[in-house]
């Protein structure tokens, strides 16, 4: 009988060691999780707030607290359509409002045409400046060719951007920028923002981002609450 009891006694021992390091193995767990997940969001913080802004193309008050970022492709038909569609809204709303100023970066993944039509409007923004950047931006996506048209890898050819260009700036201007663009000098400023996008996850375009975080939301007023969120939290 007593070693009986004793088998049992060191079987309720063994049961608990048992269950104690279970319990210790799923509290070591949610603990890794947390720590994970509190890494990660520190992580993604510390990317948002490695964002450079300065020398980019932008609409609205520089001072507003909430920075947008458009990351698009000039061959991009989802682009064209946002920019024809969606950015007046978000110019309404929330730029002129002084809720929020928005960038724009290029992600420029379509093909020649997308790299060649981004290097030419970051040498315009160069040396012709933020207004004038933003009219041939906006030329640029007016003119995206029609389906029947979108498999021409040539049709943003430096000829069409330089007579693009001339709507909108004196032929003194766009010498000055066409000289800019075929000296390869906007390549650094152009590889600094796929160089960002790529940093950032962008997997396609347009994508958004407000202070350093990812839009996914579906709707204009998804966008607004994001904005007022992000205006909360500064």
């Amino acid at each position: 009988m007593a070693n009986q009891k004793n088998k049992m006694k060191k079987k309720d021992n063994g049961s608990s060691k048992f269950i104690f390091w279970v319990i210790g193995l799923i509290a070591v767990g949610v603990l890794a999780l947390i720590l994970f997940g509190n890494f990660s969001d520190k992580q993604d913080n510390q990317e948002a707030s490695k964002i450079d802004y300065s020398s980019q193309p932008f609409l609205g008050d520089k001072s507003a607290s909430v920075s947008i970022i458009e990351f698009g492709d000039y061959k991009c038909p989802a682009c064209k359509n946002f920019a024809e569609t969606t950015m007046p809204v978000i110019q309404k709303e929330l730029v002129d409002t002084g809720k929020a100023k928005l960038y724009f970066m290029n992600n420029s993944f379509i093909n020649v045409d997308s790299e060649r039509s981004a290097k030419f409007a970051e040498s315009v923004f160069h040396e012709l400046g933020n207004e004038t950047f933003w009219k041939f931006h906006e030329l640029l996506y007016q003119k995206q060719p029609e389906d029947s048209k979108y498999e021409k890898m040539d049709y943003f050819t430096e000829q069409f951007l330089t007579d693009t260009l001339k709507e909108v700036a004196s032929d003194a201007e766009v010498d000055k920028v066409v000289k800019y663009f075929e000296t390869e000098k906007s390549v650094d400023a152009w590889q600094k923002d796929m160089d960002l996008a790529k940093q950032m996850n962008v997997t396609g375009t347009p994508t958004l981002f407000v202070n350093g975080e990812k839009f996914t939301g579906q709707t204009m007023d998804d966008l607004k609450e994001m904005v007022e969120s992000a205006a909360k939290e500064k």
